[in-house]
């Protein structure tokens, strides 16, 4: 799968798991995101599509790199549609 194709299969997976946070963007937190079987099933390496689509200003979250377990409860924010 290229790049573009799976950052928009993510962006579908984050408005399905996400809600409307406090800035009226949608958020999901990436423990929600890594334990979905569906994400799970779907996404080869989700922490890689993860830094594509925040190198591309799609998506933005704290630090560099997500952990399971560690960042479980780090808030992912839709930035683009």
């Amino acid at each position: 799968m290229n790049v573009d194709h799976e950052v928009g299969l993510l962006v579908e997976e984050i408005r399905r798991l996400g809600e409307i946070g406090s800035e009226g963007k949608m958020t999901v937190k990436f423990g929600v995101l890594f334990n979905d079987d569906k994400c799970a099933n779907l996404f080869e390496a989700l922490v890689g599509t993860l830094k594509a689509a925040k190198k591309r200003k799609i998506i933005a979250y704290d630090g560099e790199m997500l952990l399971q377990g560690v960042n479980d409860n780090t808030d992912i924010v839709l930035l683009k549609d």
